[in-house]
């Protein structure tokens, strides 16, 4: 699913307009982007996923092409986990 199918999905479900729709969902991802600029930034949502920032520490790598070593520098990452409920529904566990 892409950006335009999530939009007509939510405007279908929501029963509301396409551009509400996508006014919607990119207020969702503003949100989630400014916060997790923050320091300590954590987006929480109950039973689906939290997103949060991850830091990677600089290390040696290797050019594929050259086989030389490279260095790749320390970086911050998006990072998500999944909720409870979002992982059962993947995986087909039923809820109790």
């Amino acid at each position: 699913m892409n950006k335009s199918e999530l939009i007509d999905a939510i405007a279908k479900d929501a029963g509301i307009t396409k551009v509400a729709a996508k006014s919607a969902l990119e207020s969702f991802i503003s949100n989630v982007t400014s916060t997790l600029k923050k320091k300590d930034g954590k987006v929480s949502l109950v039973g689906f996923g939290t997103f949060s920032v991850a830091e990677r520490a600089a290390r040696q790598g290797i050019n594929p092409a050259t086989k030389k070593p490279i260095k790749i520098a320390a970086k911050k990452v998006a990072k998500f986990k999944a909720g409870a409920d979002l992982s059962n529904a993947v995986s087909g566990v039923k809820k109790k």
